[in-house]
């Protein structure tokens, strides 16, 4: 009897220990060598600090399919890429259908697509790309599909070329090994995988200025960037190249005040986030409430209004 006492008893407390709001959330990053896959451990981080009980398992992912994945149920939360989910909004291909579920909770920073080449591999322009070897990432990821637009607008397709799809890492390897001469990717800048190539090979980067206007026919949301001279060892001279935005997306069906917290801790730890990526380094809820395109959650568009950064 007095076994089974203590046994209530403990079971009792135990119940009373454990977090009345214990919750896992799946939050979807990217590919191994990018800037997402330590950015989500900073988010990680905070936001199990700022709500009791929250436990969040990052995911490695890719732009494209992190919006999939949040729209169908499949993760909670990821790392998106403005172009590709205004096209996921809309169902646009690579999108079968509009993906009602998708909503932004915070715009970061810009991205940048960058066609990396090899000083000594004779490529002055998108138009000399024609027969060459060209790494990209992984099918899913939006700088592949930037890259399939890229050569569109050049009037060049995969056909064309001798295409490898690969994680940051490897094709890193094959342009240092020299199996490849184009290396395309879709990052912040100083990307770590272009600084790990010019450490050991000359590289270039291709102006893209002359292809902006053609590629805001295929998706307005592109934008012209400027990659600043001394961006990359022995690359002296500003370079223009394709723009958009990576921001956070959530499922819409998110309760409300966790994504409220969720936002609200971010606004409170651009510090955390920009000791990754220092290009959040002056982040202010205006700029993350940016409107591009995509519905903000309703959790994150209450912490806005708070902040005084939407009406």
């Amino acid at each position: 009897m007095q076994v089974r006492r203590l046994a209530a008893i403990a079971t009792l407390a135990a119940a009373f220990a454990a977090p009345a709001s214990a919750e896992e959330l799946k939050l979807m990053t990217g590919p191994q060598g990018g800037v997402w896959v330590p950015l989500g451990g900073a988010l990680k981080s905070m936001w199990e600090k700022a709500i009791p009980g929250l436990s969040v398992q990052a995911l490695p992912g890719a732009g494209i399919s992190n919006v999939r994945a949040v729209h169908e149920g499949k993760a909670d939360i990821g790392f998106g890429n403005s172009i590709t989910t205004v096209d996921a909004i809309a169902g646009r291909e690579p999108f079968k259908e509009p993906h009602k579920n998708v909503c932004n909770v915070a715009t970061l920073y810009p991205q940048y697509f960058q066609v990396v080449v090899l000083a000594n591999s004779g490529i002055a322009s998108l138009k000399d790309l024609k027969g060459k070897s060209l790494t990209t990432q992984v099918r899913g990821n939006t700088g592949e599909l930037i890259t399939q637009h890229i050569l569109r607008v050049a009037g060049l397709s995969y056909k064309d070329l001798k295409v490898s799809f690969s994680s940051y890492n490897d094709s890193v390897s094959q342009m240092q090994d020299g199996h490849a001469q184009v290396f395309t990717l879709g990052t912040t800048v100083p990307s770590g995988a272009v600084m790990d190539l010019a450490s050991s090979r000359e590289i270039r980067l291709l102006d893209l200025s002359a292809h902006h206007d053609d590629m805001r026919k295929i998706n307005p949301g592109y934008t012209l960037v400027n990659v600043k001279a001394g961006t990359y060892p022995k690359v002296d001279k500003d370079v223009k190249v394709i723009g958009y935005a990576t921001h956070v997306v959530a499922a819409c069906k998110l309760p409300e005040e966790r994504v409220y917290a969720m936002t609200k801790s971010m606004a409170m730890n651009v510090k955390d986030m920009a000791a990754i990526n220092k290009a959040m380094g002056e982040l202010t809820p205006a700029a993350m409430a940016e409107d591009i395109g995509v519905p903000l959650h309703a959790g994150a568009a209450k912490f806005y209004k708070e902040a005084g950064a939407i009406k």
